[in-house]
């Protein structure tokens, strides 16, 4: 505990404090923002930290704080958004910070003439109408499907100059040659609309007078195809009626809490259909109320989950806070069928903190981690902040780097950066990372952004001396940055075995049953999927530049398979001849190992 007869300037601060709601931010001694809080009474709040007797991740703050601020508020519900704007401007170590959930797919009408659907991650695009969320892609593709075959809305994401086989089959008004009226169109849009909103009897109807008329015709296969359709349709609706019959869309919210740990499990209910669920297990750093709003608010605040029109919880004493912040209905029910859903929710909190203490994922755990990887790095501060570095090509075609960061242990996707490979050797991976790390430097100094002034602690490469060597030389161009350099060393069968500190130059060995070790082989994993998947959507425009051109036997086909299973030299290099002969047959991989010997004969001259 902090001895506030030592400290005078704190104890001070703490007498000034006002009897006003606000939010107040610790800070360590380096003057870093490592909690940031709210209170209805700042006074009372602040002060309950420093004269009273703490515990574990708590007390564990108390000791790191150095000094704090305020910032004085008209009313808790100022103070309670303020307080998540904060923190998702600083990521404080020892707030909560939730990780994006998944965004759920909605099916989208093209609005005006030429109607056209898709799926979309998003309901913002106002050129669409946006129908959903669905439970998951294969669920829209159905009815996609579906409506495709019933409505003859155009299916090509590009008008072609000639009719294709829709045309023909009348399944689509064909725009690319007629000129369709715009009342045709309006008609088509409004049914559409009308069967995405639920309302499928008139479909239903017209395809059982057409089934039947078939029938009668002895067109038999015709009318089998027709039933075929209707029974899709009312498995759909089935399927649509299983939960609540108002179709509002509600979120449950579970908490259950065990050992200084709290679960919050949202259940997603969109038009009364159960579409996911989303679950979060984080440390109870205060009392369960403060962690609640925290949590509660965060995860409304995100742009990637849709706002609910009602909230069940199972506490009412936050339900005004909540619903007058958020401007979302939060309640609490008693008796009836939202009371049964809340005791399910409730029951799958339970059970997800239990998986979560058997499996040991606790998130307590990243904390303790990143300091044990400033020990070994001799680090005069915790690496909360982290970034990492990758490049990919084919031959040093459509050359592409990437940088990738964790703040708190956690990946933060909205600070991953994407370069394009503007050096002339782009088959240098050394160069490549000299270019890549000069460029975010010069970013990281000159910008005004925010986002990008996220300054790293620790820069982690994907090698050892050399990457580590040209790294520290691109940073050498800045001297007002420092920031630490190392890299995770492989062996002899590509198996990372060391980290290589390049301050001291010396190899600390990695125990590969270690906590540490899997979080760095999830770093380092996040790092090269970042990379792969940014080199393969470049490369797409490109396929016909690769490694695999002019290598006889290796068509279109084989070559997209090749890439598809073999997409940089690395991961050819590291393939054995047996699995590429099981992929492109003998003598093909006989031809492609000999492209590959010359290859690496010419760079080791």
């Amino acid at each position: 505990m902090i001895n506030l007869e030592e400290n005078k300037i704190l104890k001070n601060k703490i007498d000034l404090l006002p009897d006003k709601p606000g939010s107040y931010q610790m800070l360590d001694a380096n003057n870093q923002v490592i909690y940031v809080g709210k209170a209805k009474n700042l006074r009372k709040r602040v002060s309950q930290y420093f004269y009273r007797p703490q515990e574990g991740k708590v007390l564990r703050m108390v000791n790191e704080i150095n000094d704090f601020n305020i910032i004085e508020t008209s009313s808790e519900k100022e103070a309670l958004l303020l307080e998540i704007n904060l923190i998702q401007k600083f990521y404080p170590k020892y707030n909560v910070l939730l990780k994006d959930g998944k965004m759920y797919p909605y099916i989208s009408l093209k609005k005006g003439k030429d109607p056209y659907l898709k799926i979309s991650r998003n309901d913002k695009d106002d050129k669409y109408y946006h129908f959903g969320p669905f439970p998951n892609s294969s669920s829209c593709f159905t009815i996609i499907k579906i409506l495709n075959k019933i409505f003859p809305v155009r299916k090509c994401n590009i008008l072609p100059k000639k009719p294709c086989l829709y045309y023909h089959l009348g399944q689509c008004l064909g725009p690319c040659i007629n000129r369709i009226d715009e009342k045709v169109f309006e008609d088509l849009e409004i049914k559409i609309r009308n069967f995405l909103n639920g309302d499928t009897k008139s479909v239903i109807n017209e395809l059982t007078t057409k089934m039947l008329k078939a029938s009668e015709n002895l067109e038999f296969e015709q009318a089998l195809e027709y039933k075929k359709t209707i029974d899709s349709i009312n498995h759909i609706t089935e399927k649509q009626n299983i939960m609540m019959q108002d179709h509002i869309n509600r979120d449950v919210i579970g908490i259950s809490v065990r050992e200084g740990f709290i679960c919050f499990l949202f259940l997603l209910y969109r038009k009364g259909i159960l579409l996911g669920k989303d679950d979060y297990v984080v440390q109870l750093n205060s009392d369960i109320e403060s962690t609640c709003l925290e949590v509660i608010t965060q995860y409304y605040l995100n742009p990637n989950h849709s706002r609910p029109k009602e909230v069940l919880i199972p506490f009412d004493n936050l339900s005004e806070i909540l619903t007058d912040s958020l401007q979302i209905k939060f309640i609490q029910p008693k008796i009836g069928t939202k009371k049964d859903m809340l005791n399910i929710a409730l029951e799958n909190a339970k059970q997800a903190l239990d998986e979560h203490f058997m499996t040991s994922r606790l998130e307590d755990d990243n904390l303790s981690l990143l300091e044990e990887l400033g020990v070994l790095l001799e680090m005069n501060k915790t690496p909360l902040n982290i970034e990492l570095y990758d490049n990919s090509h084919i031959q040093g075609y459509d050359a592409v780097g990437v940088m990738v960061k964790y703040i708190n242990g956690e990946p933060s996707k909205k600070h991953y950066r994407k370069y394009i490979i503007q050096q002339e050797n782009s088959k240098d991976d050394l160069s490549s990372m000299y270019e890549v790390v000069k460029r975010r430097c010069q970013r990281l100094i000159t910008t005004e952004l925010d986002d990008d002034k996220s300054m790293p602690d620790l820069i982690i490469c994907d090698g050892g001396v050399n990457q580590v060597t040209v790294t520290k030389k691109a940073l050498e161009q800045f001297p007002q940055l420092n920031i630490k350099v190392c890299g995770l060393v492989k062996n002899d069968k590509h198996e990372t075995e060391s980290l290589f500190d390049g301050d001291y130059g010396t190899f600390i060995e990695l125990d590969k049953k270690s906590p540490l070790f899997y979080l760095l082989m999830r770093m380092q994993d996040e790092v090269h999927r970042f990379a792969i998947s940014y080199f393969r959507k470049r490369h797409s425009k490109n396929v016909f530049a690769t490694f695999y051109d002019d290598i006889d036997g290796v068509g279109i086909k084989k070559k997209r398979q090749l890439l598809d299973r073999f997409p940089t030299l690395e991961s050819l290099n590291e393939a054995s001849y047996e699995d590429i002969k099981a992929l492109v047959g003998e003598k093909v991989a006989n031809n492609i190992y000999d492209k590959l010997k010359e290859l690496n004969k010419e760079k080791n001259v």
